[in-house]
């Protein structure tokens, strides 16, 4: 029992120096930013459209009606707010959950109206995630204004001794939670594959090429029109097949991934491709996996922004 506790400790637990987890609350809190301010017109339009449209989603779901378009504005408007304290790292111990809270909400309350969008399902438990730890205790204006924080992590007492940002658990083990996130997120959509009237038949490749012309279809009558290259592929059974049971191992394989830095990284670029595949074939946009970004914490993403302040990343954690 003491050998499992103990193994445990080490696969959750490791070390990773603070400069990782603040990259990565840079570059989720600056996708988050974009994303939300690029749709910003387009949310209050969905908040005002008729109130028999809604279906309240998630934490949307405390509600019995619509909220008023300007408590939305104003909702909204906080939310951007508290994500650039989040990307700044400003007050992060106040900004980080309230910018995760608020987020969380505008999703799901964007989610309640005609249709339900699970591509943001892991950016918004990836938001929450950095949120809650001390993922501004380097490359953040916290930082500036406390030097020490790039060494002490956030909570802990003065009197104990300060860690080094190089290698310390308090930082790897939220990067270790986005990981696991990521992997069941895939790991669920095999399932759902599997439970699904097909089962196994999946693999065959009918399923994914009956998808694709529906798909197209529809494009193409109520759209912008179907990707040229789907017209291009859809007679190639084969590469169907491929495709059908390629994309079954890597959902299927994910969380077993984990156990391994190297195949973990290989699986991430695997499944990265997968989602440019399925763009260039139906146009469909997952724009936080299209970005690579749900696969940063794979990676020693540090070494990004090493040049710009070395002192506050830190070198890499000792193997």
């Amino acid at each position: 029992m003491k050998r499992l506790v103990r193994a445990l400790d080490r696969f959750w637990f490791t070390d990773a120096p603070a400069g990782r987890l603040a990259v990565l609350r840079i570059l989720v809190g600056g996708f988050v930013f974009s994303y939300l301010g690029r749709r910003y017109s387009m949310l209050l339009r969905i908040a005002g459209s008729d109130p028999c449209l809604f279906r309240p989603v998630g934490t949307a779901a405390l509600l019995d009606r619509p909220m008023p378009v300007k408590a939305f504005r104003a909702l909204l408007g906080a939310t951007l707010v508290a994500n650039l304290a989040f990307v700044l790292g400003w007050r992060h111990r106040y900004s980080g959950p309230s910018f995760a809270g608020l987020l969380l909400w505008v999703l799901c309350y964007r989610n309640s109206w005609s249709m339900i969008y699970h591509c943001d399902n892991v950016l918004a438990l990836h938001a929450l995630i950095l949120g809650v730890t001390p993922a501004a205790d380097a490359l953040s204006l916290d930082a500036l204004v406390r030097p020490s924080a790039a060494r002490q992590p956030a909570g802990v007492p003065d009197a104990l001794p300060r860690r080094d940002p190089a290698g310390d658990w308090r930082y790897g083990w939220p990067i270790r939670l986005m990981n696991g996130v990521t992997v069941l997120t895939y790991f669920l959509a095999g399932v759902a594959k599997l439970a699904g009237p097909l089962g196994w038949k999946w693999a065959s490749g009918d399923a994914l090429r009956g998808q694709v012309a529906v798909d197209g279809l529809r494009k193409e009558l109520l759209g912008d029109g179907a990707a040229r290259l789907a017209f291009a592929l859809y007679n190639n059974v084969s590469l169907f097949r491929t495709m059908g049971l390629g994309s079954l191992v890597v959902e299927l394989v994910a969380p077993a991934v984990l156990l391994d830095k190297r195949l973990s990284r290989l699986w991430a670029i695997g499944a990265f491709l997968m989602h440019w595949g399925i763009f260039f074939i139906m146009k469909i946009k997952f724009r936080y996996q299209l970005a690579g970004l749900i696969f940063a914490p794979f990676f020693d993403v540090e070494r990004l922004a090493a040049w710009i302040a070395p002192g506050h990343v830190g070198p890499r954690p000792r193997r």
